[in-house]
């Protein structure tokens, strides 16, 4: 039975610091709470200064939080070690950013082989795992190749089996299309969707209605708030995003009234 793969519990987080008085800390998450279930597609939308990269960047362990808890696959992130918290990062998360982070030095092959090396998954079953998520992914054609021999939409399917390879519970996202044009935005957005429907579960962070409306859920952060939450249902990717437009517009004005 499917549970919750994540699960974020009142989580406040403060930069600088507030010994001397409140005013001199910045808040950046004020008590958000929400859950993800397994095998969900889930997109986290706000206006800038909103606290949606400070959730991802919590969620992720690269940032601590303040307070709250954040459970992973039924693991409180905000409890373990430095050297637990690294091993959870490797068996337990996958990342897609926004620039692919790959490395220029190792072919796209590598790049993905590294993953599963990094992991310990025996030397033998690797190239197979390598080659099938390629050629599902539809980039066994440029394996052989050097990231800066292929395209960004390639690059972006490239990071993209490389973080589902390991077969993490989580996979996280990063305005994964930010750098993209058009196609090669619908090209990665299809590639997400084929993962979720194999089985990953993805949060992803973007301020892109188009990119948001292939999710299965939005939810919405304003002032480091749980503003709201729109659900896809059992509508069109274009009535989802028609919605998604409107919430956000509604965000976005309610923002500059608040100014």
């Amino acid at each position: 039975m499917a549970g919750h793969v994540l699960e974020v519990q009142n989580v406040t987080k403060r930069y600088g610091s507030a010994k001397r008085g409140d005013e001199l800390a910045t808040l950046g998450l004020a008590g958000v709470s929400f859950f993800v279930d397994e095998g969900e597609f889930v997109g986290i939308m706000g206006p800038s200064g909103s606290g949606k990269s400070t959730l991802l960047n919590c969620i992720s362990t690269i940032d601590v939080v303040t307070s709250g808890s954040i459970r992973v696959a039924g693991r409180d992130i905000t409890t373990l070690s430095s050297k637990k918290l690294s091993r959870f990062r490797r068996d337990e998360l996958g990342f897609v950013f926004q620039d692919s982070n790959l490395l220029d030095t190792l072919t796209v092959r590598e790049n993905i082989a590294l993953a599963l090396t990094i992991q310990k998954a025996p030397s033998r079953e690797i190239p197979a795992r390598v080659e099938d998520m390629a050629s599902r992914l539809s980039i066994a054609e440029v394996l052989d190749k050097y990231p800066y021999q292929i395209s960004g939409g390639q690059k972006q399917r490239a990071a993209a089996a490389r973080a589902v390879i390991t077969r993490p519970s989580l996979v996280l996202a990063d305005e994964p299309t930010g750098a993209l044009d058009s196609k090669s935005s619908g090209q990665l957005l299809e590639t997400f969707e084929l993962l979720n429907r194999l089985g990953s579960t993805i949060v992803m962070v973007t301020h892109d209605a188009f990119t948001a409306s292939w999710c299965s859920r939005i939810i919405f952060i304003k002032d480091g708030k749980l503003w709201g939450q729109l659900r896809r249902e059992q509508g069109t990717r274009e009535q989802f995003f028609a919605k998604i437009v409107a919430a956000t517009t509604q965000l976005g004005s309610e923002a500059e009234h608040a100014c």
